[in-house]
């Protein structure tokens, strides 16, 4: 094999090893691609690798990162004995890298956690008089940083001294002074030992806080002026001859034309945040303060206004800074290292950051040996991509056999992952085997990791390059997670942690080359078949658009995959001081194949009322995800996405979507799980769900699968029965109610229960088939649901009545009508109105159900509706069966008073009947029925019984109370009696009763009133003696038609005149 060769696969293939299997005895040994041996030592669970190459700590964790290990504790007796046996074996002296147990990954934080209240100091325009002392002692310094945030008032145009410190010997020893130009910039200048350099630093006058940091050294004679952590302005050529004069006076916001007075060049807005360092602080120091990440080492003064004296018009006020390194560690401190031994126990150091050690990676020994079977793998049988990979190797430059720690430009990646997009290419029919994807993702971690320069050092990339270097990129990572390598992935299990390392590898690099990839334009798109990435870039204005982004559209569903930061949400961002907004989006559309049905995802079931039988999660939609960057930081905001359900539902199945992110600080060790903190379902649509999640991240849906306990033709069917159902229902309770009102039946307490019972239960039953239709608007589905939650309790509160009422007629109870009928309706309408009132007082957010209109079953809502329900049947019951006992005992009393030698053997008939009686007569208006519920999950059976007793309840009522009551039917019959005596009278015509030769045959008599109606009984009174009756027979009338007036006797003469009629046509 050529050297040529051998270059062109070092970062695509698994460290060789050579030799046999590995002995506890010595270290085993791992090449490198120059044929280096890297010792290995193996525990009973850990594998440990010695990298000689000298790195700096971020390189060293990046490179364990892409071998699929880590830079280890050794916080453990286990770890740190592996390691000790490491290095004793290889002879190793030089302190080695190790990993920082409280160090934690960088991500973002929500802007509420990135701003940090601090006391700031208030010069006023008002007065030129203001100043402030610090109060400590100075030494004489070789070397000096101070950094100061100051905020510049706008109006002030004159030079001005933001600090300024006087020796007794020299008072202009250390000084920083600034003024306005022509272009309305704050430029800065120091003066040092007396000497004044130029005003070359500057800054906006935006009256915005700006970080200064200024140092001086008197070994070097540089001195550097820092503006928001970058630097501005630098120099030498100062006195190198002596140090900064000790025992001064250091003042803010004026110039000492003497020591410590005569001041004369006041500066006028705020200072917070002053520090000082007897050292020379490196630029990666000063921009990780500018982020207010603590610099404790060599630090002389601390902000402190305890420490300070003010001049009275100095005012102390509170201010908020954006400061991204509070809640972010920053690799600002020196990171931890392996010195050595001392009796048998680890000493550990600390050691600049940026120094080149040599470091330990530790891996799992199950991943170790899995590695190197399918590296002697690989080497005794090439695959197809290898074959083509070498062949393109020797067309490619000799930077591809460097070492991985020399990988150190964009150009370096930018070949490696050109030449695999060439051999992917042409191994198309071929396909990826499962370890080329674990060479590629190694050299995805590698390329990710790349230190990416500033814009102003990268002349030698254009963005058309930058482009190409994206899509190279995209178009690996897009083979690598492709459906067709589903059981390839399995293959790679053990050593791959999965997917999602992908994911990440493709959020790192992006996020870290959006400034190239938008050095000329304001967005950039990049296609693949599985992947779809955009950057956008905007600046923060009044009026600044929402974000919206969307996965590539089909045929069938078009832009269904989405992901939006809200408005409002990029609004706060410019209130809240930024000036330039980032968003990186990305699409994949071919990871859920990768995940297998076989990992289960544990999940607590959403599910809870046993309605259905949780059987697992599964991951049901693509991966969707955002990253914010605000001014090029990462910050977390609120977000909204809508995922298309990819998942079929298997017949007998059901799924409950669940929105998800992917978190990768949930199980480290297995690159992260899926979680469900801080999203939450907005709304559930047919094929797809709408998610709010209130941070940035990687999105999906996961779907939670039940055992459907009907089918959807039962399921079909019984929502036809139920609006049938309720439709009869209400026709049968509005008749009744009519009923009741037309026909006149006597006012009673029992007939005013049952038409308050009737109006609850009628308006809840159309409410409930109005439901569907509410539910396609929001606040028409909520106010129906408060609605059907009021009328159907106060439908149960009027059946408790109804059970209150019967059993104040069965046990005796000394109450009049009318207090009782009040306490009646404070239970049957004014409980309702309170539970209601209540339950939305408390949980407005969670009182409606996701997707349709009723109470919300996943929260205690529903225990707003249920636990009265429960309270009322439970009362009902009791008093069915106090009424059962006392009628079957008034049926043993009876049968004893008829026939008293056959009442201990009562017939079993009688019984029977005085058991079912009262029963079929009281289930519907107590609500008994309503007991079939607790039972409708266990059997598809039940839930049709439970329907038809219920959705026609209302036709049961009217059967029951209105067709076989009996004083219904005696009011009808009294109807029908009037209104036969009525056209008994209406058919009649006049007859002249005064002599005549048709008269009629009258007589007189004394005899008592016959009674002609009901109607006649309940008017008249008793029969008197002095009544007279007159009896009038008329031949033209029936035989049978007689008139019968009652005369009272009159004092004097009287004329009667009597008129009878006729019927006309008889």
């Amino acid at each position: 094999m050529t050297e040529a060769l051998q270059t062109g696969l070092i970062l695509f293939s698994f460290v060789v090893v050579c030799g046999g299997e590995p002995t506890h005895a010595g270290p085993d040994r791992m090449g490198d691609s120059h044929g280096h041996d890297r010792p290995v030592h193996l525990t009973s669970h850990w594998a440990f690798q010695l990298v000689n190459d000298s790195l700096t700590f971020s390189r060293a964790d990046s490179f364990c990162r892409g071998q699929f290990s880590s830079l280890p504790t050794l916080d453990q007796s286990k770890d740190q004995e592996g390691a000790l046996e490491l290095i004793r074996q290889t002879g190793l002296r030089s302190p080695v890298w190790v990993g920082n147990p409280s160090s934690t990954a960088s991500k973002p934080v929500a802007l509420s956690k990135q701003y940090l209240q601090l006391s700031a100091l208030h010069f006023p325009k008002e007065s030129r008089d203001g100043f402030t002392r610090v109060n400590m002692s100075f030494l004489a310094l070789s070397s000096v940083t101070v950094c100061v945030r100051v905020q510049w008032n706008p109006e002030w145009k004159e030079v001005s001294t933001i600090f300024s410190y006087a020796a007794p010997v020299f008072t202009n020893e250390f000084q920083l002074r600034g003024q306005v130009d022509m272009q309305g910039r704050i430029l800065l200048a120091l003066i040092i030992h007396g000497k004044h350099l130029p005003y070359k630093a500057f800054f906006s006058n935006d009256g915005a806080w700006h970080h200064i940091c200024v140092t001086w050294c008197r070994s070097s004679g540089d001195w550097a002026i820092y503006v928001d952590g970058d630097r501005k302005d630098m120099g030498s050529g100062t006195d190198t001859s002596r140090d900064i004069y000790g025992d001064g006076i250091f003042i803010l916001g004026q110039d000492q034309d003497s020591f410590g007075g005569n001041f004369t060049e006041p500066f006028f807005g705020n200072i917070t945040d002053l520090n000082v360092w007897n050292i020379t602080l490196e630029k990666r120091h000063v921009h990780a303060i500018n982020a207010c990440s603590p610099m404790t080492k060599d630090m002389l003064f601390n902000w402190n206004l305890d420490h300070l004296s003010s001049h009275p018009v100095v005012k102390e006020v509170q201010v908020f800074l954006f400061c991204p390194a509070v809640h972010q560690q920053m690799e600002l401190q020196d990171c931890k290292t392996l010195q050595g031994w001392s009796n048998q126990l680890p000493l550990f150091g600390q050691t600049d950051c940026s120094d080149l050690l040599p470091f330990i990676c530790r891996s799992s020994r199950e991943r170790y040996l899995k590695m190197k079977q399918m590296s002697d793998s690989r080497n005794s049988h090439p695959t197809a991509f290898m074959s083509h990979l070498m062949k393109h190797s020797n067309k490619t430059q000799a930077v591809l056999g460097q070492q991985p720690s020399e990988l150190s430009s964009l150009a370096q990646a930018s070949a490696l992952l050109n030449i695999s997009v060439q051999a992917l290419e042409d191994t198309q029919q071929e396909g990826l085997q499962p370890t080329d994807m674990v060479s590629l993702i190694q050299l995805l971690f590698l390329a990710a990791d790349v230190p990416i320069q500033p814009l102003t050092d990268a002349t030698n990339h254009s963005q058309e390059n930058m482009k190409e270097l994206g899509q190279h990129f995209i178009s690996v990572a897009d083979s690598i997670i492709c459906e067709d390598n589903a059981l390839k992935w399995q293959a790679i299990k053990g050593v791959v942690n999965g997917p999602m390392d992908v994911v990440k590898s493709i959020d790192r690099m992006v996020t870290s080359l959006s400034p190239h990839l938008l050095a000329e334009n304001d967005h950039l798109t990049i296609h693949s078949p599985n992947i779809k990435l955009e950057v956008q870039q905007q600046r923060l204005q009044e009026g600044s658009r929402g974000s919206s982004f969307c996965g590539p559209e089909t045929e069938k569903h078009a832009n269904i995959d989405c992901i939006s930061v809200p408005h409002q949400k990029i609004q706060d961002l410019r209130n809240n001081g930024f000036h330039k907004l980032t968003l990186v989006n990305t699409w994949y559309g071919s990871l859920r194949p990768l995940f297998t049905p076989e990992e289960n995802i544990t999940m607590v079931p959403t599910v809870t009322d046993g309605s259905q039988r949780y059987l697992g999660t599964v991951l049901g939609s693509s991966v969707i995800s955002t990253t914010v960057l605000g001014d090029d930081q990462p910050v977390s905001t609120a977000v909204h996405f809508q995922l298309q359900h990819r998942v079929q539902n298997p017949t007998g199945t059901v799924y409950d979507p669940v929105c998800a992110f992917w978190d990768f600080s949930l199980i480290p060790e297995a690159g992260g799980w899926w979680n469900t903190k801080g999203c939450e379902v907005v709304s559930k649509q047919y094929g797809y769900t709408v998610c709010y999640c209130n941070h940035t991240t990687n999105f999906a849906l996961l779907l939670q699968v039940y055992e459907a306990q009907r089918s959807p033709e039962n399921e079909k069917a019984l929502q036809v029965l139920t609006f049938i159902g309720c439709g009869v229902s209400l026709c049968g309770l509005l008749f009744t109610f009519i009923l009741f009102i037309a026909v006149g039946v006597p006012k009673s307490d029992r007939t005013t229960v049952h038409k308050n019972l009737i109006v609850a239960l009628g308006i809840a039953e159309l409410l409930l088939m109005c439901s569907d239709w509410a539910s396609a608007y929001e606040a028409a589905c909520f106010v129906v649901t408060a609605l059907l939650h009021l009328f159907f309790m106060a439908s149960f509160s009027w059946m408790l009545v109804e059970g209150l009422l019967l059993w104040s007629k069965v046990v005796s109870v000394n109450i009049s009508e009318d207090r009782r009928m009040k306490l009646y309706y404070i239970i049957g309408w004014g409980l309702p109105v309170l539970i209601v009132g209540v339950t939305l007082a408390v949980s407005v957010d969670e009182y409606k159900a996701q997707d349709h209109c009723w109470l919300n079953v996943r929260s205690d809502t529903i225990w707003a509706f249920v636990g009265p329900v429960i309270f009322v049947l439970t009362v009902n019951a009791v008093v069915l069966c106090r009424v059962v006992m006392v009628t079957v005992s008034s049926a043993r009393r009876r049968a004893k008073m008829l026939s008293p030698s056959s009442a201990s053997k009562m017939q079993t008939f009688d019984l029977t009947w005085a058991v079912t009686r009262p029963v079929l007569i009281l289930l519907p208006v107590l609500g008994l029925t309503w007991l079939c519920g607790v039972l409708v999950h266990l059997s598809v059976v039940v839930a049709y019984i439970f329907i038809a007793l219920n959705a026609f309840q209302g036709l049961y009522i009217f059967l029951v109370y209105a067709v076989y009551n009996s004083e219904v039917r005696n009011a009808i019959k009294r109807i029908k009696e009037k209104r036969k005596a009525l056209s008994f009278t209406n058919c009649s015509q006049p007859t002249s009763f005064l002599p005549s030769q048709r008269a009629p045959v009258t007589s007189w008599g004394h005899s008592p009133l016959t009674p002609s109606s009901p109607e006649t009984s309940e008017t008249s009174g008793p029969p008197s003696s002095s009544s007279t009756s007159l009896v009038i027979k008329n031949e033209s009338f029936r035989k049978e038609s007689f008139v019968t007036f009652s005369l009272k006797p009159a004092s004097g003469n009287q004329v009667v005149l009597l008129t009878g009629f006729k019927p006309s046509g008889c």
